[in-house]
């Protein structure tokens, strides 16, 4: 039995560290994007994640990158189930449609955050019919 389990927790360790991926600094914002979304399309989020902070946290200085970066990350938490995270996420992207240069901003991404906030509050209610109606910021 003990000969079985050394090779199958071996395993499991490799397969936890192969979820981390490098990202060059020579990747353009466009590849990083690109990688994320394939990441996305097969269901994994950890890459996809790692691939959207990476984004965010180089493009700091590019409202529509960060928007970009942000707002998918909110949508991983809500496929992830993670509808608190998601919530506050997907407010804080709408919180950047406050500005007086909003109408410069990628529009899709606000329309999407109002789309799967309302997704969300639905979903609890089915869960929970008591709940209220919880605030957005928008």
């Amino acid at each position: 039995m003990k000969r079985l389990l050394f090779p199958l927790a071996l395993a499991l360790l490799i397969s936890s560290c192969a979820s981390t991926v490098n990202i060059g600094e020579d990747m353009s914002p466009a590849e990083i994007i690109q990688r994320a979304n394939e990441a996305m399309d097969r269901n994994r989020y950890k890459i996809a994640l790692q691939y959207y902070d990476a984004l965010r946290e180089r493009n700091q200085s590019n409202i529509d990158l960060t928007i970009t970066a942000e707002y998918h990350i909110a949508f991983i938490h809500y496929k992830q189930g993670k509808f608190e995270q998601a919530r506050d996420e997907l407010n804080a992207v709408l919180a950047y449609y406050n500005d007086r240069d909003a109408e410069l901003y990628p529009q899709h991404f606000k329309r999407l955050s109002e789309i799967v906030l309302k997704t969300i509050t639905e979903k609890e209610k089915r869960k929970d019919p008591t709940l209220k109606k919880r605030p957005s910021n928008n």
